[in-house]
């Protein structure tokens, strides 16, 4: 008997059944929909930690999708492999009649699916793409002339100028729409080559009254001040949509937030080379010290500054770090050790649950003074003075440091004064 033809959607940042631009193309098709997720040997076999919580997240994630999908007469279709050699499998497996991604935008994700369309369009196979994981993407928000925004808060004015309610329409998923019955076939996480975690993840729900005092708390690492939705919005367990719709009535501040990552990922998109070095052409040429034995004590807390190595050990524990202390951590390395903020990005690379490539590099190049919307190079935060205004009763610091005050807690490794100065010499040499 001839094969069933099929409209093939492509789980990627997206996993959710929930207003979801691409699954609600798919069920337009008015064919039996399969959903599909490819665990990508290319980016797995790149992660050094086998206890990387991400793709534990990305397991419990996918496993209730499948019951979801099975209640609803479906199935989720799960591979391993390279992308492309998966597709070219699935299309001697199937009578794919077309498939429907949402876009990604990183560097990696747009040269796979050019490949991955080319030879799809190349048996027939129509590729269906659409705009998901942002409101307004690539090239929608530029200035009157056409050119990309460098600094974020005219291209936070124009982006909200731009906002109209079909910006934000929910798209509706069927759950009873015709779907592609088939048999479980989720992965063990051994079988990836990872251990668990140990990880507690946070909740996916949007806590509302967090983000009704946004603006007042979000500073302040000892209290329940941030959403901690970073993850969601990493991997879709979230719409965004829902997100801006809900927020625009609670906190403009917090909306912002939202806006600054689609600022990132449009400078990315515009100017690709900050994937590999500065945004700022003259800042390439500063003399880092990069000693490796100061990095290392970076990286496990203990620089002899509290309010660094407080954060650095809740990064190292719980794959979060709170956005305060992400800054004063970034600059701490870069300024104040002269170690090359990229060796920091790929340290938060790896650690950080909410990694998204686009944010941790234009973040990274802010607290560096590099970046496009960069704090100057002279602004260098002093771990002491950010401590006492906010975390003034050391909660977060003892909290995490809890030999603060004692004779095993380390001196600090640089002194303040002198490395501020160093830090400047070096910038202003780099920048004649």
């Amino acid at each position: 008997m001839p094969k069933q033809p099929i409209a093939l959607f492509w789980f990627r940042r997206d996993l959710r059944l929930t207003d979801n631009a691409a699954l609600f193309q798919a069920q337009q098709s008015n064919l039996p929909v399969l959903p599909l997720f490819i665990f990508d040997k290319n980016i797995l076999d790149a992660l050094p930690d086998r206890r990387d919580g991400r793709v534990e997240f990305i397991l419990r994630t996918l496993a209730a999708l499948q019951r979801s999908l099975q209640k609803y007469g479906g199935g989720l279709l799960v591979r391993i492999g390279d992308p492309l050699q998966v597709w070219k499998s699935l299309i001697r497996e199937y009578r794919i009649h077309s498939v429907y991604v949402n876009r990604d935008y990183e560097p990696y994700a747009v040269k796979r699916d050019e490949q991955v369309a080319s030879l799809l369009q190349a048996h027939g196979i129509a590729w269906h793409s659409f705009k998901d994981q942002v409101v307004f993407e690539k090239g929608e928000v530029c200035k009157e002339n056409g050119e990309p925004y460098t600094v974020f808060t005219p291209y936070m004015k124009k982006w909200r100028s731009l906002l109209r309610p079909e910006s934000l329409k929910s798209w509706t998923i069927k759950d009873r729409a015709s779907w592609f019955a088939i048999e479980s076939n989720l992965p063990e996480l051994k079988q990836l080559g990872f251990q668990p975690s140990n990880l507690t993840f946070p909740a996916a729900d949007l806590p509302e009254e967090i983000v009704l005092h946004y603006d007042q708390t979000r500073n302040f690492p000892a209290l329940a001040g941030t959403t901690r939705l970073g993850l969601h919005l990493r991997f879709g367990t979230v719409s965004l949509r829902e997100l801006v719709r809900r927020g625009m009535l609670l906190n403009e501040t917090w909306v912002n937030e939202l806006i600054w990552r689609e600022f990132f990922m449009q400078i990315m998109h515009h100017f690709p080379h900050v994937v590999d070095g500065p945004f700022k052409a003259a800042y390439a040429g500063i003399r880092w010290q990069n000693d490796e034995t100061l990095f290392a004590k970076w990286c496990e807390g203990r620089t002899g500054y509290p309010l660094v190595d407080a954060g650095m050990r809740e990064l190292n524990a719980t794959g979060f770090l709170h956005n305060r202390v992400r800054m004063v951590c970034a600059s701490f390395l870069a300024k104040h050790l002269l170690i090359n903020w990229q060796w920091g990005e790929k340290y938060f690379a790896d650690k950080l649950l909410d990694f998204e490539l686009s944010s941790n590099n234009g973040n990274w190049q802010w607290a560096a003074g590099c970046g496009c919307d960069a704090a100057p190079y002279f602004r260098i935060f002093s771990p002491e003075l950010q401590q006492k205004r906010f975390d003034p009763k050391r909660a977060y610091i003892k909290k995490w440091v809890a030999e603060v005050d004692t004779p095993e807690y380390p001196k600090p490794i640089v002194e303040h004064k002198q490395a501020r100065l160093r830090a400047l010499l070096a910038y202003q040499k780099s920048l004649r």
